[in-house]
């Protein structure tokens, strides 16, 4: 009779200490031991392959309920595995927003059977919850209160300082932020030039960024409660976000760190177009410098997709976003191969990180007694991003092209293979995330 259900047998295991040859071993979808022997009732070659903790991607807009037309979470999630991530944080921005325990209720119901990857969900601040948002951020299932202070519509806006303190006084987790200033926006709309998306980063501009930052911090620290700063893009924030790391964690994506506006807008227009806006190479390589101090904490994809009919439209009608889940680990192992990052620093931005900023029970890293969720990379394969590989329901990517260096193998999620060889597993059982503080608190 087999001792384990499932061994990762000869590849280079990336445990809490350093990389070791060893085999894995999994049992009842826990990790049993590394450097295991025994049988098993399936055992995977992972020769000359380095087993990663999963990926967990800490920003993504799957559009439902009510946007389905652009993505749903079923295709979202199978663009996460595709890309090698095997947990996600879902944001509020549907129709109708999820801003309440009936709504988050139906996400969770929503994800059931149809999900391949494990999920949690954020609840939307609003200007009428804020003193439901202490019950409503325990909910199983939920990963924290989001808040937009700038740049979204309807109802999901809380942009004025008194809602703000009043939002952050009520519950104890960390909050997650997009920090850019409504009413410096709304006076700067006039900068948009029509059919000029290149005129974006100047409409949203750094000050716009650093306005909101700089007030959540404030109102975060009179408040005592800790806030996540998304998508941060200048690098004047990340210096002041590394003087309040006591109060403030927060997340760069792989767009800004990739991309540089020079280049982008003239070669891809309205699809490089997204908030807060991709800049300059000189933010690009300021963002990098910061990277390399240690201030951003996670890495998050912040996919956001829409149909190339809708991104067709001229600026600034087109909408803002681009999809990202799928390759967020392949871009980030291909600055690994170029020097511009350690495997260290990948595995702490998009699985460790992840885990200690938010509480996140039994994943982000290989060790016993851990959740069995592995992504399995070859680092030497060279290949093209094309769209026959993308998964994502709005079928592109601004990075169609683009020759990388390194590619997610397998992804495994509590001992189930989700992604082998771009192949799909069995069916989808993705499940809720479990934290710390709510499920244990």
């Amino acid at each position: 009779m087999a001792t384990f259900d499932l061994k990762l047998a000869g590849g280079t295991v990336h445990t809490p200490g350093g990389p070791v040859r060893a085999d894995v071993a999994v049992r009842g979808g826990k990790i049993v031991a590394i450097g295991a022997s025994g049988d098993a009732g399936r055992t995977i070659d992972c020769t000359g392959l380095d087993i990663l903790p999963g990926v967990i991607d800490t920003q993504v807009h799957f559009r439902e309920p009510g946007l389905e037309h652009k993505e749903d979470l079923a295709t979202g999630s199978v663009a996460a595995v595709m890309g090698g991530v095997t947990a996600v944080f879902e944001m509020p921005n549907t129709k109708p927003n999820t801003d309440s325990a009936a709504a988050i209720a139906d996400k969770l119901a929503r994800a059931k059977g149809r999900m391949w990857c494990d999920h949690a969900f954020y609840v939307g601040a609003t200007n009428h919850n804020a003193r439901d948002l202490a019950e409503l951020e325990r909910l199983p299932g939920t990963a924290g209160v989001k808040i937009f202070m700038g740049a979204s519509t309807g109802d999901l806006l809380v942009s004025e300082d008194a809602r703000l303190a009043e939002v952050l006084a009520s519950g104890r987790r960390r909050v997650a932020i997009h920090a850019e200033d409504e009413e410096r926006m709304n006076a700067r709309a006039g900068e948009r030039v029509e059919g000029d998306p290149a005129s974006h980063p100047v409409w949203r501009d750094d000050e716009s960024a650093m306005l909101a930052t700089r007030r959540i911090l404030a109102l975060a620290r009179a408040a005592r409660r800790r806030v996540h700063v998304l998508h941060v893009t200048t690098p004047a924030e990340l210096e002041l976000l590394a003087q309040h790391k006591d109060i403030a964690s927060c997340e760069v994506t792989p767009q800004h760190l990739t991309l540089a506006g020079e280049e982008a807008y003239p070669r891809l227009g309205t699809l490089a177009q997204m908030n807060p806006p991709i800049r300059s190479g000189a933010h690009r390589d300021g963002l990098w410098h910061w990277l390399n101090q240690g201030v951003p904490d996670v890495i998050g994809s912040d996919h956001a997709p829409h149909t190339l009919e809708e991104k067709a439209k001229p600026y600034p009608a087109s909408p803002s976003g681009m999809p990202g889940v799928q390759t967020l680990l392949p871009l980030l192992l291909d600055h690994a191969a170029a020097g511009r990052l350690t495997l260290q620093r990948v595995i702490d931005l998009t699985s460790a990180g992840a885990q200690r900023i938010f509480g996140i029970a039994g994943k982000g890293r290989i060790a016993a007694g851990y959740d069995a969720d592995f992504t399995v990379v070859d680092l030497k394969k060279r290949w093209t991003i094309d769209t026959q590989w993308l998964a994502s329901r709005c079928g592109w990517s601004p990075f169609t092209g683009m020759t990388l260096t390194g590619k997610p193998i397998g992804t495994i999620i509590r001992g189930g293979v989700a992604m082998w060889e771009d192949s799909l597993g069995d069916a989808p059982a993705g499940e809720p995330v479990r934290f710390e503080s709510v499920d244990f608190g």
